[in-house]
Order: C-alpha cells, then structure tokens, then sequence
C-alpha cells in the first residue's frame, strides 16, 4: 500500500511500512523514512508506484481546464476526489483513477484564484467576481514579464527603451526594486555580465558624463525641479536713516549675490582725525523678508546657494536678490557693524550695530583689480611718502589691508600657530557666455589664484570681525544663534554647528556666527533675524527674537543645513574634478608634477587633482613626482598614474611637516577636490560651495 501527502508545500508519495490510528511510518523511493501523522494523508493507493502516480498526475493536470473545472465544481467544500469525479468520469457513481485524482489535486493546490483551500485536500471555489479581479492581475503580470523581457532583450542589444531611460537615475540610486525598468536592467546586466552603470551607458541611456553628473545631482536633491514659482521681494517698510558713508564692495565679476560692503571714515590722509571707523555693511533681507514667508520657504527648501563652473542655483529667486543685493549706485539697506578704531595702533576702542540705508559707490572686482591691489601695491602705499591716492580707493584699500594684516595676526596668537595656506586656490572658467547650463563640453581653462591674495585678506578678515563681534553680541543678549565652533586644533577634531556661542580653534576667536551672506546661506538669513531683534530691543531681544533658547527649529534648520551643504560641497567637488579632467584631455596633456602626500596617492601641482599613483607607495609626504596619467572615466571620474620619475632626492623635512599640518586643519577631507576661496569667510573654515561666485 502507498500514500499520498503534502509536506511544506510539495506532494509526496511512498510505501507505507506500518499504520496506526493516528500515524503512518512511510518509506520514500529515496530510502528515507519519515512519520506521518494520519490527518495529513491525501490518498492511499496500490498502484502505479509512487513515482509513476506523481509523474502521471502532473502530466494529466495540464491538461485539465480551469475554467471548466471551476464550472464542474460544487457551490459547496469539497474535496479534490470529488472534482475528479464530477471532471473526468462519466458516470458520477463511478470515482476517478488514482492518477486522476492525483491530477486534480495538484491541478487545484496551484489555482489558488480559482480554489481556496479549505483543509488537507478539501477546497471551495473563489467567487466569479474575485475570480475576475484575479485573472485580470495575472493578465497584467503576464504582460509585465513579457514587457520586461523585451526591454532586458533591447538593453542587451545596445539599445534603451524610453522608460528606462526615463527611470535612469532611480533606477542607479534610488531603485524601486519592485519597478519593471529596474528589473529589465537587473536581467540584461545578469545576461550580458555587465555592471548596471557600464551595461546603461553603452545602450545608450547617458546623453553624456556631465548630463550624467548634473542629472543626478538634480535627481537627488532638486526631485521637483529648480524652477521658482512666482513671487514678490516684500519692501522694507520702516523708514531707515541714510548712512554718511560711500561702501564699496569686493567680488567676482559673475557675483550677483552682493552680501557684503565696506566702508571707512576719518583717516588722517583723508583729513580725519585719525580715530577710524570701519563700516562692516551686509544686505538686509531680514527687514523684509519674514520667518515663514513665501520666499523664506523657498530660502528654507533650498539653504544655500549651489555653485559650479560656469553656472549656479541660487538659494532665492534672482529678481528677490536684485531687490536686496548691495548694488553700486543705490542706497540698499544694510545691517552696519561699525567699529571704532586708532588708525596708528589699530586699538579696537568700541562697536555699534546699525540699520540703515547704505549708499554704495562701488562693486569692484577681484578679477579686474587684484593685479593692481596686489602685495607689491600695498608694500610701496606703506613706505614714507607713498601716495596710494593716485588710485581710486587705493587709500581706504591700503589701510584695510594694513588691518587685515594686524587682525590676522592676532588670531594667530589665539591659535597658538601661523595659518598656513601654500597650496593655491584654483578659477574655472567655461566659454559658455551664455550663463546658461552648461553642457559639459566647452572649453575649460583653470587659473590659478595665490589663496590669501589682499583683497582676499581684506574681506575675509573683515568677514571674521563681523561674524565673531556679532556671534558674541547675540550671546550677551540671551539670543541664540547657529554657531560654528571648534574645540580645539587637534587632528580628528571637526568644526561643528550648534546655537551656542563656543570658541573657534582653528579661525582663533571666541565664537564665530554665520552672518555675513544671507543672500546665499539661510542660517546667516536665520542669524541676521536674530540680530535685527538685538537692534530693535535690546536687552529684551530674547522675547522678540523669532527663535527663543533650545528651539526644535533652530536645530531642525541647522540639521537640515548640515545635510545640504554637504551634498552641494560633495557635487561641487565632482563637478570640478570633473571639468578638470576635461581640461587635461582638451590641452592633450599627458604627464604632471605632483607631490606624495598619503598612502599611494599624490596631489598635482598645479591642478585641483588628486588621484592614486603606482609607484608612489612607501614616499614620504612631499616627495616631488613626475606621474604619466592613465585612461580618464568621465562617468565615476577616475584616473590613475605612474610614477615616472622622482624630481627631489631628499625631501626638506620642514615642507613635509606644513604638509601634514594643512591636512590635519583643513575642515574638508583630502581628496579629490578644489578649495575655493570664500571672500565671507575665515581661510581655516572654508568650503567650496561657500567660496564660488
């Protein structure tokens, strides 16, 4: 005697060596001996042998029609013996072979749509209607799978399909696994044994690398677009004094986010009195632009302006920066940080922060102007009988580098070392004249621009003055702010953001707030809010102040800040490497010097370029190297090198040590990335995004 039975979801058959009432001891045609329980028997039979039933009820269950057996079936339970029955024989008082009734049941065990199982081999029919709703779905996901195959098949033979191409990105980064674009790619990859990435571009998917690059850029942080939706820059409404100053500011000829101006009165050669007062002058949006307003959300969704060769994304719409931008021939209102100082000793004697109307006399350009302000300028205005009034502004110029110099110094002391910056920064410039997006294939030059030029110097420390004053002013009134602090110079140790006014090891001063470029950053915006409310009342700032102490917002906006400005210092960083390796293949250029400086990687000398180097294992940092470059990947932006030939013989221990100290304070890791020079900010917190024009 042999029997039937379903074990975990499969049907099995074997001779039956002994049965009690409640379990058999059954033997399986593999020798394997197993204990059913009596319930789960299925079918007892004598012939054909086990093997032989179970072949010949699968072979009869194909053969059986679903939709006529769920016609034959009873509107009641009923057990698959039965639907043999009433299906395959004739004569209802007459039951079915055993190999019918096998095919029956393993006919009906997988037409779940058709049959719900109701016990061990007992089922009732599934209603017409969820019957319909079931075939349908299988319809459809039969024409899924066909659909998918059909695409892996084309993505096989070097073609798209436009839904994949449309899907690309998510496809890449942020697959919805479940999608059947993403589950033709997986099958043509499996097919072809090609990486996603490689199998997509040569099908033809990637219009070019800096679509590539754009794209995702754009996928993973603009899903909804960069577009603005209309909106209007609110007026300041409250009447501002009009400030007895003529401001200058000093930028790129591309900037059109002026944050930032200066002004100074009272010079000597000026026919002052030689007690000086610097004018520190930011765009006031803040007086118009209020906490949870159309344009604040807008500043709020996007936090920060994202620069890039050739092109940039504006934190807010441009027609709202032209209305608050420190442009030269108007009166823009300003929050002034006004400090009074002795012209001969530099001796800071008080600060007062205003709002005003500012009138701008100038916007210049380092671009036009640095090599006429340059270091051998301002040494000539020091020397007796100098006459830096031959050029415009050459006057106020000369005494704001005098200062910028004594201000750094300064700092210096409070670090406890020199700020060293060798390394240079690095200009690109795109022959897209246009403005407008570019396309990734027009010509790139890089220039290379001495990091701490003077008038670099000048705004940046003037930058530092306003941010440190003001961090500190706001601390004194009980009025939290988002800080930058770092704990100390150690390596390892990170500058961080928070709302409390904490020392800033690396720039040496007491506390350093973000306020200076609320045009392109929201948390100056947020910082110049609370700054306005010092102004306006004082000691009672804290209760007028839009964020009071320990606010969840305050600290949902720094979070959220973190997060963007790393993802748009992170693009601009590929970017840039990007359209340097593009400047390397359109000058044809094959070999570069370069310097060791970690493991086997090295730094070209006069490129924002890091790239590995065979050959460069085991040199000590600041080895001089000539490297012969390898193929460019413009899709993951890889290069590699050899090393052809090492230029020094022994290298001077001093430059190693500078090397390993730039390294240790710089807030941005080594890699493959170009630091640009932010004019608002300290050189020993920079960041790329913040740098550009």
């Amino acid at each position: 005697m042999f029997v039937l039975f379903e074990e975990a979801g499969k049907f099995l058959a074997g001779r039956i060596l002994s049965e009690t009432d409640s379990s058999l001891q059954v033997e399986l045609d593999s020798g394997k001996r197993v204990k059913l329980k009596a319930a789960n028997t299925l079918l007892k039979f004598e012939k054909p042998a086990p093997a032989e039933l179970i072949a010949a009820g699968q072979k009869i269950s194909e053969e059986i029609d679903l939709d006529l057996a769920w016609e034959f079936a009873s509107e009641e339970e009923f057990s698959f013996a039965e639907l043999a029955r009433d299906y395959f024989s004739a004569d209802p008082s007459k039951p079915a072979s055993t190999e019918q009734q096998a095919a029956a049941l393993f006919r009906l065990f997988e037409a779940p749509h058709y049959f719900r199982r109701a016990g061990k081999g007992r089922f009732r029919k599934a209603p017409a209607e969820i019957l319909q709703q079931a075939l349908v779905a299988i319809e459809k996901k039969k024409q899924v799978i066909a659909q998918i195959t059909a695409w892996a098949e084309e993505l096989a033979q070097g073609s798209c399909p436009a839904p994949v191409r449309e899907q690309l990105y998510k496809i890449l980064f942020k697959p919805d696994k479940n999608s059947p674009e993403y589950k033709a790619v997986v099958e043509a990859s499996r097919a072809a044994h090609k990486a996603p990435l490689d199998l997509l571009q040569q099908a033809g998917a990637i219009a070019s690398p800096y679509q590539f690059h754009w794209k995702r850029f754009l996928f993973e942080n603009f899903p909804k677009g960069t577009a603005f939706p209309a909106v209007q820059a609110p007026p300041v409404k409250n009447a501002l004094p009009l400030a007895a100053v003529q401001a200058f500011s000093i930028d790129d000829s591309s900037t059109t986010e002026i944050d930032d101006a200066l002004s100074v009165q009272g010079l000597v050669s000026q026919g002052g009195s030689g007690t000086v007062t610097l004018g520190i002058h930011i765009a006031a949006p803040g007086l118009a632009v209020l906490p949870g307003s159309p344009i604040d959300l807008l500043g709020r969704a996007r936090l920060s302006t994202v620069y890039m060769p050739g092109y940039k994304l504006t934190m807010l719409p441009d027609a709202v920066v032209q209305s608050y931008t420190l442009q030269e021939g108007r009166n823009c209102p300003a929050l002034s940080l006004y400090v009074t100082l002795d012209e001969a000793t530099l001796a800071i004697s008080g600060t007062a922060t205003r709002l005003e109307l500012v009138p701008i006399a100038a916007n210049l350009r380092h671009d036009k102007l640095d090599e006429v302000f340059n270091e051998a300028f301002f040494e000539a205005a020091a020397q007796p009988g100098a006459s830096p009034a031959d050029v415009r502004w050459g006057i106020e110029l000369s005494f704001l580098h005098r200062l910028a110099r004594h201000l750094k110094a300064q700092r210096e002391i409070v670090r406890g070392k020199p700020e060293n910056f060798n390394r240079p920064d690095y200009n690109f410039s795109l022959d897209n004249s246009t403005g407008q997006e570019p396309e990734g294939n027009e010509a790139v030059s890089i220039s290379i621009r001495k990091r701490g030029a003077p008038l670099d110097l000048i705004v940046a420390e003037a930058m530092i003055l306003a941010n440190s004053t003001w961090g500190e002013w706001l601390a004194e009134h009980g009025v939290p702010g988002i800080y930058r602090s770092q704990a100390s110079l150690a390596p390892g140790v990170k500058v961080r953001m928070g709302t409390k006014a904490l020392p800033h090891a690396g720039i040496g001063v007491k506390s350093y707030a973000w306020a200076t470029s609320p045009l392109r950053r929201y948390t100056d915006l947020v910082n110049q809010w609370q700054i306005i409310a010092c102004v306006k009342h004082g000691r009672t700032a804290a209760l007028a102040a839009p964020f009071k102490p320990k606010d969840a917002e305050l600290f949902s906006i720094i979070s959220g800040f973190d997060g963007a400005y790393s993802a748009y210092n992170g693009f601009q960083a590929g970017i840039e490497r990007y359209w340097t390796l593009k400047y390397l293949q359109q000058n044809g250029i094959t070999e570069l010097t370069a310097t060791a400086f970690k493991d086997n990687l090295v730094r070209a000398d006069d490129l924002p370029l890091v790239l590995p180097a065979l050959g460069a294992q085991g040199l000590p940092r600041g080895a001089k190297l000539r490297i012969r470059l390898g193929e460019i990947d413009e899709i993951t932006l890889d290069v590699s090198a050899t090393v052809v030939e090492r230029l020094d013989v022994v290298v001077d221990e001093l430059a190693a040590r500078q090397v390993d100290e730039e390294d240790n304070e710089s807030e941005i890791a080594a890699g493959p990335i170009s630091i640009a020079v932010d004019l608002n900010e300290a050189p020993a917190d920079q960041s790329p995004v913040a740098g550009a024009a």
